[in-house]
């Protein structure tokens, strides 16, 4: 066979040979680039009708939407029974709020008496916050039944019942430090301890209420109901 012949196969093999491998790698970028396109990437975007139709996510928000349903529900209940609000009532409303409620807070006040007012402003504070409890005061004036059952000597006097039954009292400021400018977190605080307020954190963080008042102010409290309701 002629030289030039076999120098013109020999260079055609070797043309042939590089086609084939580039043809091979031709092809295995194709199909590398098919599995990448069939394969979702870790951080692509979540097909949100795919989790629309997922049951376990149907079945979770049902739920959240359920609890809801009843939490709403049980604070219009609450509501109506007279809950997330400082409100004053008669004596003859008296037994009927205490017994109605699983806890109550009733603040027999007198409306002349400087602490009482103090008292007023940190329970109103509290009265929407710990809507679990009802919060009420009462004109011991205007009381003398109620006042002479409970012995009741001292105002401001408050009165903590669960279920209808008279568990534990605030006598004057004796568990607030006896001072005038206590802040409404220590009135919180007094009555977390003694559980008649649920003992949860609220939303936002409450800062502390503190009252601004000269030492030299005379206090109008009694520190005897009958000395000074003479």
């Amino acid at each position: 066979m002629d030289p030039d012949e076999v120098k013109s196969k020999l260079q055609g093999l070797a043309f042939g040979n590089v086609l084939a491998a580039a043809a091979r790698d031709y092809k295995k970028e194709v199909i590398a680039k098919e599995k990448a396109q069939a394969a979702p990437a870790v951080h692509d975007e979540v097909d949100l009708d795919e989790l629309l139709d997922d049951p376990e996510l149907e079945k979770l928000h049902a739920e959240r939407l359920a609890a809801l349903k009843r939490e709403v529900e049980k604070r219009e209940v609450l509501k109506r029974q007279g809950h997330g609000e400082y409100r004053e009532i008669t004596e003859g409303d008296f037994l009927g709020e205490v017994t109605r409620g699983d806890k109550v807070i009733c603040h027999f006040y007198h409306r002349e008496f400087y602490r009482c007012k103090i008292m007023d402003k940190h329970l109103k504070a509290l009265a929407p916050v710990y809507l679990g409890t009802k919060f009420v005061k009462l004109d011991a004036e205007n009381a003398p039944f109620f006042v002479a059952k409970l012995a009741i000597k001292t105002l401001p006097c408050v009165i903590l019942f669960k279920k209808g039954i008279a568990v534990d009292r605030l006598v004057g400021f004796d568990d607030l430090g006896s001072k005038d400018d206590f802040s409404t977190r220590a009135l919180e605080n007094v009555l977390k301890r003694k559980g008649i307020i649920e003992e949860k954190k609220k939303d936002d963080d409450e800062e502390d209420d503190e009252t601004d008042m000269s030492k030299n102010r005379r206090v109008r409290s009694s520190t005897a109901y009958d000395s000074d309701s003479d």
